[in-house]
């Protein structure tokens, strides 16, 4: 019997979804990928109480709602969406990266001072840094220990946080190579596969009977 790994990250990005189902309650999931498809909601995600990273770029939601259960949320990309107006109070408290670029709502009169307002842990806003961000998470010492302990039990390899506080780097390097990442992954299996064919070819050689002379 073969004994899997715990799953932590789901990706279904480009799959053409138009909307979020209810899934079971999938508390071990960290990271998910659910960019450049047709969601129009955001909705049913109550059911990732751990979800830490969150990528729903590229769709056609048009309003921020539904994410408050997420109170570990740390990263949140709804860039490139429909969102025209945004009420901070909307967001989990407990982000560190934020990206809404391509979205009306960002030329609102006021919205980076009402969203660096409503979120006291964002060190970036629409790949800008938040000024006073780090400072601001230092002075609050002990409060926020447990959360970097989180962070460091943090184990999968590709995931977007890291120990270090400037992990919003890693992150962009995340997103960026994510789809050549998958089509290396194609190709090494479109490459294994012809391995395994090649060592059929072989062994079905050497079963053969010996030609007449």
């Amino acid at each position: 019997s073969t004994e899997l790994l715990p799953l932590s990250t789901i990706r279904l990005d480009r799959e053409n979804i138009r909307a979020i189902g209810r899934p079971q309650h999938l508390r071990e999931i960290h990271s998910l990928y659910l960019q450049q498809n047709q969601i129009e909601k955001i909705e049913n995600l109550g059911c990732f109480p751990n979800l830490r990273f969150l990528s729903l770029a590229g769709n056609r939601i048009r309003r921020v709602e539904n994410l408050q259960p997420l109170q570990h949320l740390r990263v949140l990309d709804l860039s490139h969406n429909q969102i025209r107006t945004l009420d901070p109070d909307e967001l989990p408290r407990s982000l560190r990266l934020l990206d809404l670029t391509g979205n009306e709502c960002t030329h609102q009169h006021g919205y980076r001072e009402l969203v660096v307002a409503a979120l006291p842990h964002l060190l970036m806003l629409d790949t800008q840094h938040v000024r006073g961000g780090l400072g601001e998470e230092e002075k609050e010492g002990g409060s926020s220990s447990s959360e970097d302990e989180d962070d460091e039990s943090f184990s999968e390899p590709s995931s977007p946080f890291t120990a270090d506080k400037d992990f919003f780097a890693d992150l962009q390097r995340e997103l960026a190579g994510h789809s050549q990442r998958r089509r290396r992954e194609a190709l090494e299996e479109h490459r294994a596969r012809l391995e395994e064919l090649e060592e059929l070819r072989k062994c079905r050689g050497l079963l053969l009977p010996p030609a007449p002379l």
